[in-house]
C-alpha cells in the first residue's frame, strides 16, 4: 500500500486489466467493501477512476503475479492467503500486523497509515500537491494535505533549500521607467 498510496479495498478490487505494464500505470476503478451481504466490489470512494504510478521497485512482483494468473484480464491481482478478497482483517492476519507493530513499539500504527506513508513519500520526492491529489483520489487539496507528514529531515532539507536560494547569485532587476 505504501508504494502506491492506495486503500486496502482498492488493492483488493484491482484486476489484471487495470495494470498497464507498458506505462506502468494502475487505473484504479473499484474497491472491495463490506456490505450487508458480505464483501462486494463497487466504484472508488471518490466515484472516479484515477491513475496511480507503479514504481520500478515493485514492477517485477506485479509482473510475476500477472504471469501466475495467466494474464487473465478479469483475475484479481491481489488476494488473501486462501485466494479470497483482501480486507483489513485479512491483511492484518496474513501479515501478523498486530504482532509486528507491537514488537516494533508502534501499537498505534494502523494499516491505513501505509496510505499516509505513500502520499508523504510522494510529497517528499517533490510531487506537486495537485498531482498528489489526483493520485490519492481526493476531491480537495485540503484532504491531501492532511495525509502529508514530513519528517524532521524533510524540514531540515527545506531550510537548506531556502538558505541555498537566499545565497544564490542574482541578476539585477530591471527598473521600468
Amino acid at each position: 500500500m505504501g508504494c502506491t498510496a492506495a486503500r486496502i479495498g482498492e488493492a483488493s478490487g484491482c484486476r489484471v486489466k487495470d495494470i498497464d505494464t507498458k506505462s506502468w500505470i494502475w487505473n484504479v476503478r473499484r474497491q472491495t467493501t463490506p456490505g450487508p451481504g458480505g464483501l462486494a466490489d463497487k466504484g472508488t470512494k471518490s466515484k472516479r477512476a484515477r491513475d496511480v504510478p507503479i514504481i520500478v521497485e515493485i514492477r517485477d512482483m506485479i509482473e510475476r503475479r500477472i504471469s501466475e494468473l495467466d494474464r487473465d484480464p478479469e483475475a484479481r491481482l491481489f488476494t488473501g492467503p486462501r485466494g479470497g478478497r483482501i480486507t483489513t482483517a485479512v491483511l492484518r492476519d496474513a501479515t501478523h500486523w498486530d504482532e509486528v507493530v507491537g514488537e516494533l513499539g508502534y501499537e498505534h500504527l494502523r494499516r491505513h497509515d501505509l496510505r499516509h506513508t505513500g502520499i508523504t513519500w510522494l510529497a517528499d520526492a517533490g510531487v506537486p500537491v495537485h498531482v498528489l491529489r489526483v493520485i490519492a483520489g481526493h476531491g480537495s487539496p485540503t484532504t491531501t494535505q492532511r495525509y502529508i507528514h514530513p519528517d524532521k529531515q524533510s524540514i531540515t532539507n527545506a531550510g537548506d533549500l531556502l538558505s541555498a536560494h537566499l545565497h544564490a547569485p542574482r541578476t539585477p532587476r530591471l527598473r521600468v521607467v
